[in-house]
């Protein structure tokens, strides 16, 4: 593979315009094939299989007029205080209101409070549902001015009004300050790290032009293939944190090979071929994971995979060519300051410049006081991370409603008065769904939806059961179950498996079929199936790990510790999700107001993309390590030097990953925010303390038995040349050792 890559690096190198041309072209035709596709469509999350999902599908059969992926709007009215909203004054305003609503522009209906009695018992509260004709994403300006005028009349008439529903749900958009302190943060980083403006900017153009290409070809495919936000957003944040990171790992070895004296195309060929080896195979286990996520059933998890796994691919293709391309673009400014100078001609001719010298850099001073306490380093961090993991004990899942928005938004405070007006299980009520096809007459269907409505009525929990209403047909009925409890409760998640257990034994007197579905039910199902997947996926992934890391460094406890190590950071980045979004510790700083389960798609999400990312670390540390070892150096001379040549650039790489997926915890969306500081502290605790003090010292203690593998793996196993052994054959340069000083020369434009 060095092999192949670095005949890529050479042409790309060589045909500098054609890649150029080539990728500026594929971006204009992304850009505008983005510019011309329809919007995509905010989609609820659906789990095929269970319960709840196939309710869904069969109210959308048998009543297909209830449009359930139409958009609607709850008004919420409450009086002033000392008032009730039954009051003649308060009720013409409540119905002035609603009839400038009624027959108005993609209105498919309008619910009168006082007809249907959606009054609370104290008379304060009342609401009306307003359902609409089109989905929320293609309501138009003016239908939703029109909602919000409607709310602002009954204002002015003295009565507080909220307006709940999808409506008003806008969809989430990238480029807020955040976001661009995270990339001002990673452009410092590149500047400092490499010591070049030029270096920083072409690291951080290249990952730009992924990042663009990626995030609109998200944008053109969003209709036919049912893209979200969330797709484009993850999407943006991987193509970003890789693309940056990848372009700085073949930067740095690029400019080191041009310290050792070789050609800019030499160079060039021989950094793709060493530094691009170790992208391809981190793309790769970044690619395999995201994809992975489709075996979870959840089609919006496996579109978010997908997406990521898509701009990921981008960043690498990135990195193998345009990169290389660049360095024949720009020459000499991409070197370091220092190297430029040293590298000028004296008196006309060319001089040699001396090995660097002086005192070690940080990340020598830190291998060699990892190798003088080895075992002091090994309990710290691992005590400290299980420390940090123990909040995981408490980790409790599911998906984020109203409740967990700003109380700044009028569907939170909408959410409130409902709570407040007619109990915290109003906004999460339960759907029953009775179906007797396979039985015969509506004699039937009456009879058992009333021994369903008996059943249901008897459990404890249960506030109140709406009337029922028949299908058409009369073979299908459909109730509402209020429970006394909030939606993302653990009493209601118990309260629905005890009136499915209820239901089971009138399923079995009648020949019925019975389902509790509803926004609730189907999250807590989905919050489940998560749950159940969540050790399965682990362990392919784990299993993955050990597989691709002894496939590449030839090793069997260096792939154990590097598994074990990822477990341990992942654990760690759980424990401050629960700290952070259960506990509320820290909340206020990142705008969370409400506490409550995590994230159901964040465990699963966040081990996929965290993987990958270990992985890169992982093998741009230790390909260094293992390059030096086989070359005839001491395990401690190769700790050492690993953490000489890349504990720079790794640590500068981590950091820009942290800054830019910080850079999304500003975001308004509950799920953006998780993701962000999940991902950011999952990045932090495998770079900083896996990486860079469980690795050292684990390898310290292990000695040469660190890198042993039974002979008949070695026979069996295919040797991919990731250290780039293949180039180093004859060439007179590599030969002399990765620390042999050797003569420097001048560095011109290449």
């Amino acid at each position: 593979m060095a092999t192949i890559l670095y005949r890529i690096g050479r042409w790309a190198f060589r045909r500098r315009r054609l890649v150029g041309g080539v990728w500026l072209g594929a971006l204009l035709v992304a850009v505008l094939a983005a510019a011309v596709a329809p919007a995509g469509e905010e989609e609820d999350l659906s789990m095929p299989g269970t319960e709840s999902q196939k309710a869904f599908d069969l109210l959308d059969e048998r009543f297909p007029e209830s449009n359930s992926q139409g958009a609607d709007a709850r008004l919420v009215f409450q009086a002033p205080d000392g008032q009730r909203v039954t009051a003649r004054e308060n009720k013409a305003a409540v119905e002035d209101t609603l009839g400038s609503l009624d027959g108005g522009s993609q209105v498919g209906s309008t619910t009168d409070p006082y007809e249907t009695g959606a009054v609370s018992e104290d008379g304060t509260i009342a609401y009306s549902t307003i359902t609409y004709t089109a989905d929320a994403v293609d309501l138009t300006e003016s239908t939703k001015s029109a909602l919000e005028d409607a709310a602002g009349q009954a204002r002015d008439a003295g009565l507080t009004v909220e307006i709940g529903g999808s409506a008003l749900e806008a969809e989430e958009e990238p480029g807020g300050t955040t976001e661009i302190i995270g990339v001002v943060v990673a452009a410092v980083v590149l500047i400092v790290t490499l010591g070049s403006v030029v270096a920083a900017g072409l690291s951080l153009l290249t990952a730009f032009v992924g990042v663009i290409i990626a995030f609109c070809l998200v944008a053109a495919l969003a209709v036919p293939l049912g893209l979200t936000s969330t797709v484009s957003i993850l999407a943006l944040m991987l193509g970003l944190a890789v693309g940056i990171d990848y372009a700085l790992f073949i930067t740095s070895r690029f400019r080191d090979e041009r310290a050792q004296g070789r050609e800019p195309e030499e160079a060039a060929g021989r950094a793709v071929g060493t530094a691009g080896s170790a992208v391809v195979f981190a793309g790769a286990t970044v690619f395999i994971a995201l994809v992975g996520l489709g075996v979870v059933g959840i089609p919006e998890l496996t579109k978010m995979g997908m997406g990521g796994a898509g701009a990921v691919a981008l960043a690498v293709l990135v990195a193998l060519t345009l990169v290389p391309a660049l360095f024949g673009f720009f020459g000499r400014p991409v070197l370091s300051r220092a190297a430029r100078k040293a590298g000028r001609p004296r008196n006309g001719r060319p001089h040699a410049v001396p090995a660097a010298a002086g005192r070690a850099g940080l990340g020598t001073r830190w291998a060699r006081f990892v190798l003088r306490r080895p075992v002091a380093v090994l309990v710290t961090a691992v005590l400290g991370l299980g420390v940090v993991a123990l909040p995981v004990l408490s980790l409790e899942l599911g998906l984020p409603g109203d409740e967990s928005k700003s109380v700044e938004t009028t569907q939170r405070r909408a959410y409130d008065l409902l709570s407040e007006g007619f109990g915290p299980g109003f906004n999460g009520p339960l759907t029953v769904v009775v179906d007797t096809a396979a039985s015969s007459g509506s004699a039937d269907t009456q009879a058992t939806t009333d021994l369903v409505v008996k059943t249901v009525r008897a459990v404890d929990g249960v506030a109140s059961v709406g009337d029922p209403v028949l299908s058409e047909d009369k073979d299908t009925a459909l109730l509402t179950a209020v429970p006394e409890t909030a939606p993302n409760s653990g009493e209601t998640k118990d309260l629905v498996h005890t009136i499915r257990d209820a239901l089971s034994g009138v399923e079995a007197d009648t020949g019925a079929d019975i389902a509790v579905t509803g926004t609730t039910a189907l999250n807590i199902d989905i919050s489940e199936a998560m749950s159940d997947a969540l050790l399965p996926y682990l362990t392919v992934v784990i299993g993955l790990a050990v597989l691709l890391l002894t496939l590449v460094f030839r090793s069997v406890l260096v792939p154990v510790k590097a598994a074990l190590g990822f477990l341990l950071s992942v654990g760690a980045a759980f424990g401050v999700l629960v700290v952070v979004f259960q506990w509320g510790w820290g909340a206020d700083l990142i705008g969370i107001e409400q506490t409550g389960p995590v994230m159901s798609l964040m465990p699963i999400l966040i081990i996929g993309i965290v993987f990958g990312l270990a992985m890169d670390y992982e093998v741009f540390l230790l390909t260094r390590m293992r390059e030096t070892y086989v070359h005839g150096a001491s395990p401690e001379e190769a700790i050492v030097n690993g953490f000489r040549h890349s504990g720079r650039v790794v640590a500068a790489a981590a950091i820009i990953m942290i800054s830019v997926f910080a850079g999304f915890i500003g975001m308004s969306s509950p799920t953006i925010q998780t993701m962000g500081v999940g991902l950011a502290s999952a990045v932090a605790f495998d770079a900083f303390v896996v990486r860079m003090a469980i690795a050292p010292a684990v390898l310290a203690l292990l000695g040469h038995r660190a890198w042993w593998l039974p002979r008949i793996l070695n026979r069996v196993l295919p040797n991919v040349d990731i250290e780039g052994e293949a180039l180093n054959r004859h060439d007179p340069v590599a030969t002399a050792g990765p620390d042999t000083a050797v003569p420097r020369f001048p560095v011109g434009r290449g």
